[in-house]
């Protein structure tokens, strides 16, 4: 192994094309451990901080609806059910567009991702109808589309199968931790006297920030380890040959294989990964919108309601670290979704039918750690199980197509006439939980019969065949020998 490094010289693999280096070479576990650390120092905290931004961008439109914006455009009726709708319709529409970060050069796919969804989001603080914001969301979820499933598919071209689900646990958790804080930063900015109405410098507020890091994102995110300018020549050495490990190739930007791209509507088991989504997703886009309103009608004021709804999303933010962690750690991540779900389940269960405040106010932490501990594991799952990029990137496509229609359903579930309860949207939200760990559960079953007839296709390789280091191996995770689903 010694040998192997010292002839590769670092300097010299620094100025290399990405094609020139053609099978990897044997380092040691600290070196790539190292390399794996300053990824997550470097590539991690800026994805984050982006999608804390766009959780705030497209979740304020709620605090905003309280702090006068209701009665300034006059949303009557189901108004302001369609300013929650529109978004996620063009969500779907444009979902395509997570294939632009394979297609083109990620650092400027990403910077004109942030800066066009910052402009939308900004720009609602200057409407004057309802028309006029209808429009802004409906571009505001067509930017928005092409970042978080977007990144997700960029952390596979950095992270290894078993690596890349905690990292889409880091990623998805900005999205409770923005909650977390949503409500005071709200109340912060619509309280301060300003001469503009309270809602429209929340927007302003929330939407700058987005704009002023897009040119940071055009500069920091790399488009491969290659020209990662945090890694020294041997570090991008060992990210390549980690990525000829993954797919046989160190160069992952550039088109999509539209053969593999077909052949993913074919599979059972895209469409296991798509219903899942779609049914946590029911949850997962009504509960920021809604969780404020449904604590209100628990008999909290609406400040303490605010207040009261950042523990439970401290909490999920926690719990999808751990769960991804774990998952990871086993590769048994439909496991860890089958508890994931029936823990939010159980929190809409007890939400429907039970009426004491302290004991629903529990089943409210159930209900958001179960449901945002589950979304990443399911985009984590459909990674671990697909073979090359194109095919990660149609299974994400599809998943997309199918889960966002979720939060269509989701954003209608609660009513006023409902209320104080909402008994109705509870018992949905409650099924759709327990449908997923169901599906969850019969995909598992699924894929140990996938496995058991890949460990009678390659019976007859050789004891020694079976030892063989995965680190030497090219394209190990693209359904070779050595490749089996992550459970």
């Amino acid at each position: 192994m010694a040998q192997d490094m010292a002839q590769l010289n670092p300097k010299h693999v620094d100025d290399q094309a990405p094609t020139e280096l053609h099978s990897p070479f044997e380092y040691d576990e600290s070196a790539e451990t190292r390399v794996r650390r300053k990824l997550d120092r470097h590539l991690m905290p800026l994805l984050f901080v982006l999608y804390m931004l766009a959780f705030l961008d497209r979740g304020n439109i709620g605090n905003a609806a309280i702090a006068g914006m209701t009665h300034d455009l006059d949303l009557g009726g189901d108004r302001y059910e369609w300013l929650l709708t529109i978004f996620y319709i063009t969500y779907i529409v444009f979902d395509f567009s997570l294939l632009f970060w394979k297609i083109f050069p990620p650092h400027r796919v990403a910077a004109v991702v942030v800066v066009s969804w910052g402009v939308m989001a900004t720009l609602q603080s200057a409407v004057h109808n309802w028309s006029g914001l209808m429009a802004l969301r409906f571009f505001l979820g067509a930017f928005e589309a092409a970042y978080a499933p977007g990144v997700i598919y960029l952390l596979s071209f950095f992270y290894l199968r078993q690596e890349v689900g905690f990292r889409c646990g880091m990623f998805a958790s900005a999205a409770p931790l923005a909650s977390t804080f949503a409500g005071a930063l709200a109340y912060g900015i619509t309280n301060s006297h300003s001469s503009l109405s309270n809602w429209r410098l929340l927007f302003l507020v929330e939407g700058l920030p987005t704009i002023l890091l897009a040119p940071i994102a055009f500069f920091f995110i790399p488009d491969s380890p290659d020209n990662a300018r945090f890694l020294n020549g041997e570090e991008k050495a060992i990210a390549k040959s980690r990525a000829i490990r993954q797919t046989g190739t160190s160069t992952r930007i550039g088109g999509v294989n539209l053969t593999q791209m077909t052949q993913r509507l074919y599979d059972l088991k895209a469409w296991c990964y798509a219903l899942m989504y779609f049914s946590v997703n029911v949850s997962y886009a009504s509960l920021p919108v809604y969780l404020p309103t449904i604590l209100s009608k628990m008999g909290y004021s609406s400040i303490n309601a605010q207040g009261l709804s950042a523990p439970p999303y401290f909490a999920a933010y926690l719990f999808a670290n751990i769960t991804t962690f774990i998952a990871d750690r086993t590769q048994q991540r439909g496991l860890v979704i089958i508890i994931t779900s029936l823990i939010g389940g159980i929190g809409y269960i007890i939400l429907a039918s039970v009426t004491t405040v302290g004991v629903r106010y529990f089943a409210v932490y159930l209900a958001a750690t179960g449901v945002f501990s589950t979304i990443p594991n399911i985009l984590a799952w459909t990674l671990n199980n697909q073979g090359s990029d194109t095919r990660r990137g149609a299974g994400l496509v599809l998943i997309n197509l199918i889960g966002q229609c979720g939060p269509i359903l989701g954003t209608r579930l609660y009513p006023t006439a409902q209320g104080p309860r909402y008994v109705k949207g509870m018992s949905i939200c409650a099924a759709f939980m327990v449908f997923a760990a169901v599906m969850a559960l019969a995909l598992r079953i699924l894929l140990v019969w996938e496995n058991r007839r890949l460990d009678q296709k390659y019976a007859n390789r050789s004891e020694e065949g079976k030892e063989t280091d995965q680190g030497a191996a090219v394209a190990v995770e693209d359904y070779g020998p050595n490749f089996r689903y992550v459970l």
